[in-house]
């Protein structure tokens, strides 16, 4: 079996970027996770005489630094429990105005697109499909170069109607 030097210096060589993440979602300030942070390796140094080897030394670390991050929690409840702070849980989903604006914007779309000229409208709507300029070619008959014409001229009838215009 390995040294207890050895065994706390490979410890801290592998197991340091992820134990100091480990009490980082403990912790919030920079002083509370440098002190938790000592604790741990000041508790593995002492655990250390009894690690047989049973388990992989990495757990081993892991056990000791979600222990010491535990107690740490535990010993400051008594502290906060009458104005305990929530933590605010961002909700990237979008709210009911925001889906319904959106909804909106898509209808804008939709019939927009629909007031397109038939020829335009027919290579825009291939083109959003995901079909090359030379798969919309022979689709429709025309040349590639007349698609990309005609996507450009569908792109600018589009955004002078989205725009408030009328063309």
């Amino acid at each position: 079996m390995e040294s207890r030097d050895q065994l706390f210096q490979q410890a801290i060589e592998e197991y340091a970027e992820g134990i100091s993440r480990v009490v980082h979602s403990y912790v919030h300030s920079r002083a509370e996770h440098d002190d938790l942070l000592q604790e741990i390796w000041l508790g593995l140094w002492r655990a250390l005489p009894a690690f047989r080897g049973d388990a992989s030394l990495k757990t081993f670390v892991y056990r000791i630094a979600q222990n010491r991050c535990v107690t740490e929690i535990a010993r400051r409840k008594p502290q906060n429990s009458c104005g305990e702070e929530l933590l605010e849980l961002e909700d990237h989903q979008p709210g009911p105005a925001e889906r319904l604006a959106a909804e909106q914007k898509s209808d804008r779309l939709v019939r927009a697109v629909q007031r397109l000229p038939l020829g335009l409208r027919q290579t825009l709507i291939l083109r959003l499909e995901g079909l090359s300029y030379a798969e919309i070619s022979e689709v429709l008959g025309i040349s590639e170069s007349n698609i990309a014409v005609r996507l450009n001229r569908a792109k600018e009838r589009l955004n002078i109607c989205l725009s408030g215009g009328e063309k």
